[in-house]
């Protein structure tokens, strides 16, 4: 399938996957610094953004495998093959299939999903993320005095992101409207209530988590360091759940030294 892209740089090519409700836009503090080592793609996964949601059978429902498949697929369309991943959240998740699915090169995973241990820590997760995304169906005059308000963009946002302050309003605005308009949401939500990764591969792979992750909670950093030993585990110190905002420069570094593109410091 067809996939709504932004593509940056060139070198080896680097694909970011955002999380649930998001679209490829995410990445864009990151973008640049990347695509100065590498040919970034940056996608909108199927269901958001301006992707069409997958193609299913009749009774078939999505899930993060179907998902994780039809982005390997489309890797031949832009040219590719095995690239570096770096994904957050849902994205985190997926770029950790694709790579045990030896699909991908690295994987850098920003509070990925899947690591939670106990029911409600999903539900906790989905059910703010659900509370978000109702309130994203207010008129749209609220919502830009929302995102055009410091105080007010505080409080709607300092679920997701650490530093709330540092949000463009226009670009809040459009992320809000395009989490309403994420038709792929509930579906994926639901199926990711079950979802665990179990998982290992031997490529390089860097899982990193906010400090302020106030969706994924910091107990499943612990269980992520659990399932893969062989993992480099890094703090993103003030960063909440969506972290390329909060932090750039350092979320940029840690995907290059996954790659290879630039030395890791020690």
């Amino acid at each position: 399938m067809e996939l709504s892209y932004a593509r940056r740089g060139s070198g080896e090519p680097l694909v970011l996957i955002h999380g649930i409700g998001h679209r490829w836009q995410a990445w864009e503090p990151v973008l640049d610094r990347l695509a100065e080592h590498h040919d970034v793609i940056a996608i909108d996964i199927p269901g958001f953004g301006k992707s069409a949601p997958l193609k299913l059978a009749p009774g078939q429902r999505p899930t993060i495998g179907l998902t994780m498949e039809r982005i390997a697929e489309s890797f031949p369309s832009f040219g590719i093959e095995r690239p570096h991943v770096a994904g957050n959240s849902l994205g985190g998740a997926l770029a950790l299939e694709l790579a045990r699915g030896e699909q991908a090169a690295s994987v850098t995973a920003l509070s990925p999903a899947g690591f939670w241990h106990t029911r409600w820590e999903p539900a906790w997760a989905l059910g703010n993320l659900s509370v978000t995304r109702a309130a994203a169906f207010a008129p749209k005059p609220v919502l830009r005095y929302v995102a055009d308000h410091e105080t007010a963009r505080v409080l709607a946002f300092g679920m997701i992101f650490g530093k709330p302050r540092r949000l463009d309003p226009t670009l809040a605005l459009e992320d809000t409207i395009a989490l309403r308009e994420g038709r792929s949401f509930r579906p994926l939500a639901m199926a990711s209530r079950g979802y665990r990764y179990t998982g290992e591969s031997d490529v390089p792979t860097t899982v990193a988590w906010g400090t302020k992750d106030r969706i994924l909670l910091r107990r499943q950093f612990a269980q992520a360091k659990r399932v893969l030993p062989k993992a480099r585990f890094e703090d993103l110190p003030g960063c909440g759940h969506v972290p390329m905002n909060d932090d750039p420069d350092l979320v940029s570094r840690l995907i290059l030294e996954t790659t290879g593109a630039i030395p890791a410091q020690r």
